[in-house]
């Protein structure tokens, strides 16, 4: 009797140990509510109510829009959160690549921050664990207005100021205004409504990056290696959205070599794996690709012909947090490690560093945010000061680490609403549908 009495005595400080206000198996997703925080890229920010007195939060990928998670809504509804693999398969067939797999990936991270506060227990030790109490961040480093190399060695040199130690910065094109001087050719279209340095399908055929164009991008290169030495490590922004062909991008990776870049990124569109695969097998330029990729599925082609040296996903496209750990974990296999690509708010940042901490083979995270003033603001609960020389401790506390901060979300809204009511997605609008219960109701 005695040990049946300190059986339940042990069994009742383990329950009254999960932040739950019933028991687990009696959650229930009861809201999907979201806001919209105007930035340089939108952050459509997700919470996920439920029958107790807790939430989970995400956000669709940056640039995103609401209803890429919205449109989930009234698969959701009544489901229990615990269930993250089960929600996550039955939502998952509607994804896509890019920002369309924003929705699904998004929820993913809420799911695990409910769980996460369910259980009093940090989201990387739902992934296996960790592998570092650190994470390395590579910043992101805009180009300057006037693309001068001395202009873009001025603007790295910055990075070095916030105590960063691996750094990326952009590298593109000539503009078109320089035909003749460091382009050749007209393209096929005269008029760019994206912008100077958007292109038709094929333009790249008929307008060439001449010498002097190569020379001024290495000339960027050459400048910002001499302003920042040899302990930075550095890399380049994407330019493969049909800016270059593969054979100027090889060109590009040949004349760059002194600079011992740690990676050229995106140097062919998402979908080109055997373009990809072209300039890798090239050059001894490092690249890395991935960031629009979808699932591990859509990563199988690239990492089993290994057309990149670095995998380089987006975890919110990529499919989550658990998601980009089986990738990453697929891409050690055959040798390629893995850094993260981020563009987001501070929530999906706290599900990249669990998610960092859980991959063995990781190499760095990006940072998108370093030039907004709000952006810490978004949140509570995120350290001040929280880079130290490069780096972000793995949080601690339940669920990602983080909570809304109304008043600052608020203050950024693309628009008016904040986490208002969204009833009209609580059920399909065809009329035959019929909710299928095979995996839940």
């Amino acid at each position: 009797m005695a040990k049946d009495k300190q059986r339940e005595e042990l069994a009742g400080r383990a329950e009254n140990a999960i932040n739950t206000f019933s028991r687990p198996s009696e959650l229930k997703i009861t809201d999907m509510r979201l806001a919209v925080v105007c930035s340089n890229y939108d952050y459509p920010i997700i919470r996920l109510d439920t029958n107790q007195d807790v939430y989970g939060i995400g956000e669709v990928r940056d640039a995103g829009h609401r209803e890429n998670a919205l449109q989930y809504k009234s698969m959701l509804l009544g489901q229990n959160p615990c269930n993250v693999d089960m929600i996550f398969r039955a939502i998952k067939p509607f994804g896509n690549w890019g920002r369309e797999g924003g929705g699904v990936s998004g929820l993913e991270l809420a799911l695990w921050d409910l769980v996460g506060k369910v259980y009093g227990v940090p989201c990387y030790q739902f992934l296996g664990g960790k592998y570092r109490d650190r994470i390395r961040l590579y910043a992101d480093t805009p180009e300057p207005e006037e693309p001068t190399p001395e202009a873009f060695a001025q603007r790295v040199k910055q990075r070095l100021d916030l105590g960063l130690t691996f750094i990326k910065f952009d590298m593109r094109m000539p503009r078109y205004d320089q035909r003749g001087d460091q382009l050749i050719g007209t393209p096929t279209r005269h008029e760019y409504p994206l912008g100077r340095r958007w292109r038709a399908p094929g333009d790249g055929q008929v307008t060439k990056i001449n010498d002097a164009g190569l020379a001024q991008m290495v000339a960027v290169v050459a400048a910002i290696r001499a302003a920042v030495g040899w302990e930075v490590s550095l890399c380049t922004d994407h330019f493969g959205h049909g800016m270059m062909t593969a054979k100027e991008v090889i060109r590009l990776g040949h004349a760059v070599e002194p600079y011992g870049l740690a990676w050229l990124e995106d140097p062919m569109p998402w979908w080109d794996i055997a373009g990809h695969k072209q300039v890798t097998d090239a050059i001894s330029t490092p690249t890395a690709a991935g960031e629009d990729l979808y699932l591990l599925d859509g990563f199988r082609e690239m990492i089993e012909t290994r057309a990149v040296d670095i995998l380089h996903p987006d975890l919110l496209s990529a499919g989550g947090m658990l998601e980009t750990k089986r990738i990453a974990d697929y891409g050690e296999r055959f040798g390629l490690p893995t850094a993260l690509h981020f563009a987001g708010s501070p929530i999906a940042f706290m599900a990249n560093l669990h998610t960092a901490a859980a991959i063995p083979s990781f190499v760095a995270l990006e940072h998108h945010g370093l030039d907004l003033p709000f952006w810490e603001s978004l949140v509570t609960g995120l350290p001040d000061n929280y880079i130290e020389d490069g780096y972000v401790r793995v949080p601690e506390k339940p669920g990602l680490g983080v909570d809304l901060n109304y008043e600052a979300i608020e203050a950024n809204l693309r628009r008016p609403g904040l986490f208002e009511p969204t009833e009209e997605w609580n059920t399909p609008k065809l009329g035959f549908y019929k909710p299928d219960t095979r995996w839940g109701s």
